[in-house]
């Protein structure tokens, strides 16, 4: 398969992923953005940074409804920047992947993604609503998810290196990253923001936001291994 085709076939994919990304959040996380906010709201108008009018209420519809309409924009944008970075990897891995076809082996390689560089740093720093968190702190919290990803991410590239020198005892690599990742996990900092909302509403938001990925990076790897097996099988019949 040509270099920019399969670019073009990666792009596309995460395109796609991205389009239902943003419309999963639009319908299952934006109540849970809207309760949040409204908390937010009636926050500001207690402490006196905001007047409960008209003019605010208009102004603040009107900017929601230009964030909910660029939702699933940006969720194509993020989702095409991640396929990207799983295209490359799956150039690198795509060998000692399972065999089988296309499908099965970005299915697998998605997986793999999802677990290192979503699932880990969530279970350490939860996505938190609009409610949580001081303003303060948000280069701090932003810093702490970034490099738990990063840390995660280049500690599975690692130990993947580690995998392919491994002979026998291949299980050893994964014991090496469980051990690895476990040990980063309890040495960086916790989340510095004191949870104030109503762990329901941070619970609901949560758990949304965990689909809405998961859903992601499961429709990033049907899509791309239908498309890969796909074009290779038009090439074959070609040939």
């Amino acid at each position: 398969m040509k270099t920019g085709l399969f670019i073009i076939i990666v792009l596309v994919s995460g395109c796609f992923a991205g389009l239902i990304h943003g419309g999963i959040n639009l319908a299952i996380v934006e109540p849970y953005l809207d309760q949040a906010i409204g908390i937010e709201n009636q926050t500001l108008f207690a402490t006196g940074e905001e007047e409960d009018t008209s003019e605010f209420w208009v102004e603040y519809n009107s900017y929601r409804v230009w964030q909910k309409g660029g939702q699933v924009l940006a969720g194509a944008i993020l989702g095409t920047s991640i396929a990207a970075l799983v295209g490359i990897v799956f150039l690198f891995a795509r060998k000692v992947l399972p065999q089988g076809n296309n499908v099965k082996k970005t299915l697998v390689l998605s997986g793999l993604m999802w677990f290192t560089i979503f699932v880990i740093p969530f279970l350490k720093y939860p996505a938190n609503p609009p409610t949580v968190g001081e303003t303060e702190t948000v280069v701090l919290r932003s810093i702490l998810f970034l490099s738990f990803i990063a840390i995660s991410g280049l500690g599975a590239v690692g130990f993947y290196q580690v995998y392919k020198r491994l002979q026998n005892k291949k299980i050893l690599a994964f014991v090496g990253y469980a051990a690895f990742i476990s040990a980063v996990f309890f040495i960086m900092p916790e989340n510095p923001d004191e949870i104030t909302a109503p762990m329901e509403l941070v619970d609901g938001f949560r758990g949304a936001s965990f689909v809405a990925v998961t859903v992601y990076w499961l429709t990033l790897g049907l899509i791309l291994g239908g498309f890969i097996e796909k074009l290779q099988e038009r090439l074959k019949l070609k040939s």
